[in-house]
């Protein structure tokens, strides 16, 4: 029993143990991280489409790009600022 250093032998070395612990930690950080991302992403996607299908488009075909665009130009800010924040999270 005297040669065996009790529990933190089981493990090995502490420091080395602690060292991996906070790689993983890290690294859970990071998917977690990719994650929301992709979610910000997909959401700013959804967000567009969603709402450039409920736009009722009438009237010549300039006239129903003008609405698109005006759609556009109402959404695309939100989107990309989604986009730009899940960016970040990345960094």
């Amino acid at each position: 029993m005297e040669g065996m250093g009790g529990f933190g032998d089981l493990f090995g070395d502490p420091d080395e143990l602690q060292r991996r612990m906070a790689e993983f930690a890290e690294q859970l950080q990071g998917q977690q991280s990719l994650a929301w991302a992709d979610n910000a992403i997909k959401l700013a996607v959804d967000l567009t489409v969603a709402s450039i299908n409920r736009v009722n488009v009438q009237g010549t075909s300039a006239e129903q790009a003008e609405q698109i665009r005006s759609t556009m130009a109402t959404i695309f800010p939100e989107a990309v600022a989604l986009v730009r924040e899940a960016r970040q999270g990345l960094l």
